[in-house]
Formats: C-alpha cells, structure tokens, sequence
C-alpha cells in the first residue's frame, strides 16, 4: 500500500503565499505523475498542476504565471508554491500520485492525499 500526506494548507490573505508539500510513503518502485487538484464547495474537482516523472509541468490557466508544482524524487514529495493568492483559490487540495508498486513493479494505481484546506481572505 502507499500513503500520501499533505501539509501547507491555512488561511492566508488575498496577494498572501502558501507552499504545499505531499508526501508518500509505502510499497513504492516509482512514482510517475504527481498532481495537485482542487474542490471548491458546490464546484467539481479540478486539476491545478501536474508534473510528471521527467520533470514536465503543466498548469490550469487560472494559476498560470502565479503557482509553481515541483518535485523531489529522492523524497517522494511534491509541492505546490502558491503566490499572489486569491479568494477564488479558497477550496480543498488534494495531491494524487500515479506510482508503480512493489512486488511487482508491473501495475500503476492512483493514490490521492487527503486534502488540505486552503482559505484566502479578500
């Protein structure tokens, strides 16, 4: 099995910064995309950033030019720098990894995090 932990996530005021971090733990042999998405109450989950295991990004328009995914590999961790923040970012971010799993090393599963809250105040 594999685990994923998130942590960053508070309230913040509007043009504020936060920095998410999740990281997995478990049965691992690679971890192949990792993602960030986002729920808002009443609204659908949405992709925010994805990056993948060579180092590719790409971002949802709305955070374009303001968020930035990274990732460290030697800690299974991905992050979410989040800049000149908006009350329409207010919403739960969940991270989802795509990770190839031991024994085997043969299958890909999809984990996801269990969110963090993230609030901006105008």
């Amino acid at each position: 099995q594999v685990q994923l932990v998130e942590s960053g996530g508070g309230l913040v005021q509007a043009g504020g910064s936060l920095r998410l971090s999740c990281a997995a733990s478990g049965s691992i042999f690679s971890i192949n995309t990792m993602g960030w998405y986002r729920q808002a109450p009443g609204k659908q989950r949405e992709l925010v950033a994805a990056i993948t295991s060579g180092g590719s990004a790409n971002y949802a328009d709305s955070v374009k030019g303001r968020f930035t995914i990274s990732r460290d590999n030697a800690k299974n961790t991905v992050y979410l720098q989040m800049n000149s923040l908006k009350p329409e970012d207010t919403a739960v971010y969940y991270c989802k990894f795509i990770v190839t799993t031991l024994p085997t090393a043969r299958y890909e599963y999809q984990y996801w995090g269990q969110g963090t809250q993230v609030t901006v105040s105008s």
